[in-house]
């Protein structure tokens, strides 16, 4: 153990101590014969499984322009809230205009679960860190037409937390992250495109 220790440092010119251990540790376990540091970060894998799909996803703009008519375009809206069980309110949504609203819709409940997945949807300032109970968002599409075959559609959420006190249930209101208007858009174009976008059919 002592010589292949002195012979690992002699043969390393240079090398710093990151790149020794990753070294080592390639040598103590027996599935990592892929040699050295071979396209590794800090995982040490030669397998990469999250690194594609992240590198992938793009930030989609919000208005989106959309090649198709406004009708199918406010036809595929109400598909995809009825695919994400979102209920279209018919209170407030103005299909002639271009306008759909979701009633709100809770996308998590439970003390114990709710302060991380709420993070994902909203920006919560340490001020506002509180004891949250249940997440929700209202989504709102609004679909512009350019010319006959083509149109910006735009996404909003109204996202809200809500925390259970003394004198009850209380919903705040919340900055989105934009994560609930990106996944949204993002089923839209899949659903009127038939691929997801930033990908090639």
């Amino acid at each position: 153990m002592t010589i292949a220790a002195t012979s690992a440092f002699g043969q390393g010119k240079g090398v710093d101590s990151q790149s020794q251990r990753i070294s080592d540790g390639s040598s103590n376990r027996a599935p990592a014969n892929n040699g050295a540091k071979q396209d590794t970060g800090t995982n040490g894998s030669g397998i990469n499984f999250g690194g594609e799909k992240t590198a992938a996803k793009t930030v989609l703009a919000n208005p989106y322009r959309l090649t198709a008519r406004r009708d199918a375009i406010i036809n595929a809206v109400a598909e995809v809230m009825r695919d994400r069980k979102l209920i279209i309110d018919d209170a407030t949504s103005k299909p002639d205009d271009g306008i759909i609203v979701s009633q709100p819709y809770t996308f998590i409940k439970g003390a114990v679960v709710t302060q991380s997945e709420l993070y994902r949807y909203a920006i919560i300032e340490n001020s506002q860190s509180r004891s949250w109970t249940r997440g929700r968002y209202t989504i709102t599409v609004e679909v512009q037409p350019i010319d006959g075959t083509s149109a910006n559609v735009s996404v909003n959420a109204k996202v809200e937390g809500r925390t259970d006190g003394p004198s009850g249930a209380e919903w705040t209101t919340l900055p989105s992250t934009q994560f609930a208007e990106q996944e949204f858009l993002s089923a839209l174009i899949e659903s009127l495109t038939g691929s997801a976008p930033g990908t090639r059919p």
